[in-house]
């Protein structure tokens, strides 16, 4: 089996205008996930480390990139092939209530 990572995108305003039947059905999917061993969680406030030629290392707060959508969470998915790892992220919370889930292939 591939591995791939996700990066799922959303806010609390469009988890808000979700049904909450479709919420409950994407955390019954993340929950059952949990329970196969897939590695997940909320992401929290980055820190972009920095360690040029191996000289000094800095930090500075906050995240390197910016989105229309706030970093919601991360997972670690096996899937056979990207179109499987693309249904399973596609029945997530971020998904479903009005974000977008990323899908990394990692190389091995």
């Amino acid at each position: 089996m591939a591995r791939f990572v996700t990066i799922g995108y959303g806010d609390q305003a469009g988890y808000d205008r979700t049904d909450a039947s479709v919420r409950d059905a994407a955390h019954a999917h993340d929950a059952r996930m949990r329970e196969q061993g897939v590695e997940m969680g909320i992401a929290g406030t980055p820190v972009q480390v920095r360690n040029h030629d191996g000289a000094k290392v800095t930090t500075d707060d906050g995240a390197f990139m910016k989105a229309a959508l706030p970093v919601a969470g991360f997972s670690i998915i096996e899937a056979a092939t990207l179109a499987d790892a693309v249904e399973i992220a596609s029945r997530t919370p971020c998904a479903v209530a009005q974000g977008v889930v990323e899908v990394w292939p990692l190389q091995e």
